[in-house]
């Protein structure tokens, strides 16, 4: 399947997992052309792929997955092989306050996307092979007790926020259009992603951005729920493996074999915070108000709070069928790739000090966390 494809659409590749993607993928098939569509709504950041604007076959097109013909026109006109699906509402929070946004791009959107896909690439009759490729989240099998079996492919649904249950419809959907039409589809479960380009409302953004300006960690309810973290560089190479070599029709859960409770994460994220203020002694001067420059640890900044509605207390993976399968494994480890993304971002002010715009202390009282 791989070698016949050569343009691929990716939506939402201007959002933290795209942008990662696309960048990965110019890396490992240079010869590709990438048509990337993205709304640009406050997670999508046209600056995390500036750098490919350069690129011949690299295009960016503003825009929504909702516009039918729009996304016609794009797979058509760019004879493109493959849809790689990003583009979605991905927090928890913002979908307990305002479900209807996550109905409408994970739901809607899709199924939008996936009529585009039948029209172009089976109704017309073009016969070009392609596939069709949605990235989806553990949280559609619900939530883990302490000993139970992590989720794997044939886990039930069980979605507990309107977050999981918009994209457990959204993969419902995507599995009809391969059973019903013949739609070429694959479908990844990932766990929890973190690493470059991620925007600041997330657990690992959040608390290092909170930390270097001295703002409180609020850790929900005893901090004791569980996630599986994989660094995102990990899951873009399991994405390129499942669209080369994955089986049509098929489903592939995607871990960093890494649990580890909230608090445990936040420690740690505090302990290298600490660390690198040590290691680079001119952090105290870009950073004032970090209790490591007062000679405080970063600990101090902890601060537990009420839990949120639906708190999911425990998501797993079991990743061994991509494994077996397509021969994946991780390469990052989590305290190497914690420190990776910690550099990251210290290196890249510019890039999280533009989202913030001058209004931090506004926009961080929301404390969304994941």
């Amino acid at each position: 399947m791989g070698r016949h494809m050569q343009t691929f659409l990716v939506t939402g590749g201007a959002g933290f997992i795209g942008a990662n993607f696309v960048h990965f993928l110019k890396a490992h098939n240079p010869a590709s052309r990438i048509v990337l569509l993205d709304a640009l709504t406050y997670a999508g950041n046209r600056a995390s792929i500036a750098d490919l604007d350069d690129d011949d076959g690299f295009v960016f097109i503003k825009g929504d997955i909702g516009d039918y013909d729009l996304v016609c026109g794009l797979l058509s006109d760019y004879a493109v092989d493959a849809v790689v699906h990003f583009a979605a509402e991905s927090h928890v929070d913002r979908s307990i306050h305002n479900p209807d946004a996550f109905i409408q791009t994970n739901v809607v959107g899709t199924h939008i996307l996936l009529r585009a896909a039948k029209k172009v690439w089976l109704d017309t009759g073009s016969g070009r092979p392609h596939r069709f490729h949605h990235i989806s989240t553990d949280e559609v099998f619900g939530s883990l007790g302490p000993s139970e079996p992590a989720f794997h492919e044939g886990t039930p649904y069980a979605p507990n926020s309107p977050y999981s249950a918009s994209k457990a419809a959204s993969d419902h959907f995507v599995r009809a259009y391969h059973h019903t039409y013949g739609l070429d589809v694959t479908i990844s479960n990932c766990s929890n992603n973190y690493g470059p380009y991620q925007f600041p409302e997330k657990l690992i953004p959040l608390f290092l951005i909170n930390a270097l300006h001295g703002k409180p960690l609020p850790v929900y309810g005893d901090g004791a729920n569980i996630r599986d973290w994989l660094h995102v560089e990990d899951h873009c190479r399991a994405i390129h493996k499942i669209l080369m070599q994955g089986t049509s029709g098929a489903v592939y859960a995607v871990g960093g074999n890494c649990e580890l409770t909230n608090l445990a994460l936040i420690d740690q994220l505090c302990a290298e915070i600490d660390a690198a203020f040590v290691t680079h002694p001119s952090l105290a001067a870009r950073f004032p108000d970090a209790p490591p420059v007062k000679g405080k640890p970063t600990q101090s900044l902890k601060r537990f709070v009420e839990d949120r509605l639906g708190h999911d207390r425990r998501y797993a993976i079991d990743a061994r069928k991509i494994k077996r399968e397509l021969g994946f494994d991780p390469a990052y480890d989590f305290t190497s790739g914690l420190k990776a993304t910690i550099n990251w971002y210290l290196e890249h002010e510019s890039w999280w000090r533009a989202l913030l715009d001058g209004r931090y202390n506004q926009w961080i009282d929301k404390q969304y966390i994941s």
